[in-house]
This record gives structure tokens, C-alpha cells and sequence, in this order.
């Protein structure tokens, strides 16, 4: 799809256009007449718009999005560049030079012997469609309070680029504890279970239940309306008949976006390789964003903590939730690199067709000034 510059399905049988189509850089024509789709919108302008107009509502998010949605995208996107600008500094980002840039290097799909495929189930096209997913090696978590500097940088990400999760959720997880291929699927309130971070197994109707007289409660003893933790994303899930998930080869739910995921893939001290995963009911390009942010952020925790010799510090990995740790570099500290390996993770559809594929050519950009990618 990244090498795709011209694509001619005219006359055929196609009822929709995928949206993927709208992340190929270099496709400039395009011909989809003569086909029946089932957002009408969309048939009117195959037939007589140009190709970019045509990938434009294709990234917009296709049927149901029009001018007001569009506009809601740029502001985001907006956001997010200004947000990235800000957590990079633009003074330092004058005075940074190549050499002591974050190092990136990308493993494709053709070199890795066992690279891990998600497969995305028709059913989360109606309720989390966007997912972009990558193993991530080489993290430095055991040092002193490296973990709950990870947490928190989590936590901040959420909280702003994320839009509160209402735009995206990110879900890190201990790859040595994943069993793959993995299938990003749905499944109903009363039957999807799954063992929440720091809680025993149960079902989704009952995990949101509880977090909710949670919530009711924490009102109560503070006499207010805002409740914190996993309290303030109930809502996001409101009017669903089904609700996402990400399931391993043994069938075990490890992500339940966009409340929690799973004790059993957690991150711990010990963990060197992850596995993360965003995910979006807005846009593809939402995830790609965020996923950048995530990689440049983890990236500079982990030189951070190589560059700083801690102690084993505490050994407590349940405080996701701790403020936010200045990265700049202000310590007096010689510039070092030390590169991680991100591995390409594709996504299909049930049978096998390329849904996404990150990092591609065309991702890592938007932190290209901070970030060395070796590709």
C-alpha cells in the first residue's frame, strides 16, 4: 500500500471503500465508477470527484462525517502538533543536534522469522474500527522509578494527545506474555471476560457496574462531580451492544479499550519488550499520532533512565497515576544513544488482506525532529 500510485476497480462489486486507502502517500489516481456503494455520499463522489477529494472523506472517516466532523479533525490534529511541540520544547529543539538524537531503528515484516499479526473482525467496524498496533524491544524499566515514570508518561499521553480517551487508547503490554496471532474482535457485555489490572476475572456488564458504584461512592465521600481512574471513561462506552476487545491465541481477552487491560500481559520491572496497541473510534490517523508520541516518549524515558544511575528504588507498580516527570535536558549528563527496535505489526481483515501496517514509510514523521529512524 505505501508504493500504491494509481488503482483502477471501476465496474466491479464493491459496496464500500476501505479506509486505508486514505493512508497511501503516494496513490493519485484512482478509479472507483460503476460501483454500488453503500454510502451514497461517497458513490456521488467517486463519480465525480478527484482522487484526493475522495481519500480526504475516506480519512474523515467516510459515512456520517461531514463538514462539522472534518472540522473536529483539524482541530485535533491541530492539538496534537501543538501538544508535541510543547512536550519537546522548542527551545532545546533549536539547540538539539543530530548526533545526540533518540535512535529508532525499524524491523520489517520481511526480516523477522515470526513477526506478530493482529486480525481484525468485521464486527469492529460498527464499534472501535481503527486499531494500530507494534512490539516495541530493548525498554529499560528496572532502574529505580523507571516503571512509574513509564505510568505516568502513559497516564499524561491519555490525558492530553488522547483527549481524555475520547480520541484514542493506548494499551501497553509485556510481549513475552502474549500469545499470538491476536484477533481485535467484539464480543457482548454479558460474555466478554476479562481479568482487569489489579482485580480478579469478570465480565464486562459487571466490570462497568462496579466502576460505577465506585464512582458513585468516590462522589459521596468528596462531595463533588469529577471522579478519577478508570471512573472517567464509563461514558465512552455508552449505547454499545457490543463492546472491543483484543484476544490472544488462547482466547484470553488482554485489552478491553477503552477501560483497561489485562493482569496477565501487564508491564512489570523485568519486562524488556512490549507490545502496544492503540486504538480509535475517530480516525486511523488518530492512532498513527498517537503511536508516534508514544514510541519518542518511551524512547526518551529510556535513555533517561540509562543516562541516570538510580537504585532499585520502590518496587511498587500500581501508581499509574503520579504527575508528570520534566524530561528536558536539564541534567548534566554527556549525550548518549541508545537505540530501541521497533518491529512492524500488520493488521488484516479475516482473510489476510493488509487492513495497516505501522510503522510504514510514512510514520514516525511527526517526531522526526526529535527522533533518528533507521530504517
Amino acid at each position: 500500500l505505501p508504493l500504491l500510485q494509481s488503482l483502477d476497480v471501476a465496474n466491479n462489486r464493491l459496496r464500500e471503500l476501505p479506509a486505508a486507502l486514505a493512508d497511501c502517500p503516494r496513490l493519485k489516481e484512482a478509479n472507483f465508477r460503476g460501483n454500488q456503494l453503500t454510502d451514497k455520499r461517497l458513490e456521488k463522489m467517486v463519480n465525480g470527484c478527484q482522487t484526493k477529494a475522495v481519500l480526504e472523506y475516506l480519512r474523515a472517516g467516510g459515512r456520517g462525517r461531514g463538514k462539522a466532523e472534518s472540522a473536529r479533525e483539524e482541530a485535533r490534529r491541530k492539538k496534537r502538533e501543538k501538544q508535541q511541540k510543547k512536550d519537546g520544547g522548542d527551545g532545546e529543539r533549536d539547540e538539539l543536534e543530530e548526533a545526540s538524537k533518540l535512535l529508532v531503528k525499524v524491523l520489517h515484516v520481511s526480516e523477522n522469522p515470526a513477526p506478530l499479526v493482529v486480525k481484525a473482525s468485521p464486527g469492529v467496524k460498527d464499534v472501535r474500527p481503527f486499531i494500530v498496533c507494534c512490539v516495541l524491544k530493548g525498554v529499560s524499566l528496572k532502574p529505580g522509578n523507571a516503571l512509574k515514570r513509564f505510568l505516568s508518561a502513559q497516564t499524561k499521553l491519555h490525558e492530553d494527545i488522547c483527549e481524555k480517551r475520547t480520541a484514542a487508547t493506548i494499551a501497553t503490554h509485556d510481549l513475552q506474555l502474549i500469545k499470538g496471532p491476536l484477533i481485535y474482535d467484539v464480543q457482548p457485555p454479558d460474555e466478554l471476560k476479562i481479568m482487569p489490572l489489579g482485580r480478579k476475572e469478570i465480565k464486562a456488564k459487571d466490570l462497568l457496574r462496579q466502576l460505577q458504584l465506585e464512582a458513585e461512592e468516590q462522589r459521596k465521600q468528596k462531595k463533588r462531580q469529577n471522579v478519577s481512574g478508570l471512573h472517567k471513561y464509563l461514558q465512552l462506552l455508552d449505547g454499545k451492544d457490543n463492546y472491543p476487545c483484543l484476544v490472544d491465541a488462547e482466547g484470553v481477552v488482554i485489552s478491553f479499550p477503552p477501560i483497561t487491560n489485562s493482569e496477565k500481559t501487564k508491564i512489570r520491572k523485568d519486562t524488556r519488550d512490549l507490545f502496544l496497541e492503540v486504538t480509535s473510534d475517530t480516525s486511523l490517523q488518530i492512532c498513527k499520532d498517537v503511536m508516534d508520541a508514544l514510541i519518542l516518549k518511551i524512547a526518551e524515558l529510556n535513555k533517561f533512565t540509562l543516562e541516570n544511575k538510580e537504585d532499585s528504588g520502590s518496587e511498587d507498580e500500581s501508581d499509574a497515576f503520579c504527575g508528570p516527570v520534566n524530561l528536558n535536558s536539564s541534567q548534566n549528563v554527556q549525550p548518549m544513544n541508545f537505540p530501541l527496535v521497533v518491529e512492524q505489526v500488520r493488521v488484516v481483515d479475516t482473510d489476510g488482506n493488509l487492513k495497516v501496517l505501522y510503522p510504514s514509510k510514512t510514520d514516525l514523521t511527526t517526531v522526526s525532529s526529535l527522533l533518528t529512524v533507521i530504517r
